[in-house]
């Protein structure tokens, strides 16, 4: 049996929205904002780009950097943090869009990966899981019905 060299995770929901509909939700910071960073997001997501993200839960916006962003199908981006296995202390989120059902509805599949499989690194993971599933139950319900879940939730 081989020893574990990183920690990542993926999970994904389906939303009833076409692709470019859904992709948009997060590529667009007013957007974002609406739903997702409580505490605002500055910035759309486009390759290059140094964005900012801000949440009531964890206070002080941070910068997100963008690798890749190919609508309506793929955003790849990466920030700071600790406990990661990448020498700069990065960590890297992947974002992918799946039509289904005729484009009627979207996959949505989010795959985070680079933590150490320490104690840090796992807390960190698990945190971060817990976050992007948030993220998603919030995507949901924003593109489909117009509803911020988030609103009062941390502040």
């Amino acid at each position: 049996m081989s020893e574990l060299q990183e920690l990542s995770f993926t999970v994904s929901g389906r939303v009833a929205k076409p692709c470019a509909e859904v992709y948009e939700a997060v590529a667009d910071p007013e957007q974002l904002s609406k739903y997702f960073t409580t505490g605002g997001a500055r910035g759309r997501l486009v390759p290059g780009a140094e964005v900012t993200w801000d949440f009531h839960d964890f206070p002080g916006a941070f910068p997100v950097q963008v690798l890749k962003a190919d609508p309506p199908r793929t955003i790849v981006v990466q920030w700071d943090s600790e406990a990661t296995t990448d020498e700069a202390g990065i960590t890297t989120t992947t974002f992918e869009f799946e039509p289904i059902d005729n484009d009627t509805r979207t996959l949505v599949t989010i795959t985070e990966s680079s933590w150490r499989p320490t104690e840090a690194g796992a807390k960190n993971a698990f945190g971060n899981c817990e976050g992007w599933t948030g993220m998603l139950a919030a995507l949901k319900v924003w593109v489909e019905h117009g509803i911020n879940l988030r609103a009062g939730f941390y502040k």
